[in-house]
């Protein structure tokens, strides 16, 4: 049975729908960066992701192919994830959706390395015809977050992110916002598929200790 970090890792993908703190560890991703209004068709948040997910497969289904990746094992393509960031802003502001930089991610399995990366945009590169140069390999380590499961609109986002902020108020925190900590969600359900009260996204914030 393929591994399933939603699953194993049910901790970080998969939280109640009332706020929580945790501390997420070091992580590996395939990453591209941008800027823009991630609903503009065609633009360049829709490209990152078309990217990102032709990597993941050229990786996990390097199985079926010629070159072996040394310990190799089965696994289901983690969920996309998003970082956001929008200049002078703590957190978000979700009707400035011009103005967001954010940095579109998926989790890379243990076993996947910068080398494993390499390869596989240059094979991505062979069979697409087309260049992947704007994938990255990239390290994470969250540290103590706040996290809540919003089930609904991206645009009903702000009132679980109240709620979170209410919490952490409560339990001596406070929101850590920088350029390398940012507003972070992380998408379970299928946007196109899915119907937009139904959609699942768990939101995570940066927090630290009041002094």
């Amino acid at each position: 049975m393929a591994f399933d970090y939603k699953k194993e890792y049910r901790e970080f993908y998969l939280p109640k729908q009332k706020p929580e703190i945790i501390n997420v560890p070091v992580m590996n991703f395939i990453a591209v960066s941008g800027k823009g209004d991630p609903n503009q068709e065609g633009g360049a948040y829709q490209e990152a992701i078309g990217m990102l997910y032709t990597i993941a497969f050229t990786i996990k289904m390097s199985k079926k192919g010629s070159h072996p990746l040394e310990g190799y094992f089965d696994y289901v393509v983690p969920p996309l994830e998003g970082f956001w960031h929008q200049e002078g802003i703590q957190g978000v502001d979700y009707s400035r959706k011009e103005d967001f930089e954010w940095i579109s991610v998926i989790r890379l399995p243990e076993f996947a390395g910068k080398e494993t990366l390499e390869w596989a945009k240059e094979e991505a590169r062979l069979k697409k015809q087309q260049d992947y140069s704007k994938v990255e390999f990239l390290t994470i380590e969250e540290g103590c977050c706040v996290q809540c499961m919003h089930i609904g609109s991206y645009d009903d986002e702000p009132a679980t992110v109240e709620m979170m902020d209410r919490f952490i108020e409560e339990q001596g925190y406070e929101n850590d916002f920088s350029d390398e900590r940012r507003h972070h969600e992380i998408y379970l359900s299928d946007a196109r598929r899915v119907a937009r009260d139904k959609l699942k996204t768990v939101i995570r914030h940066p927090i630290r200790k009041k002094e």
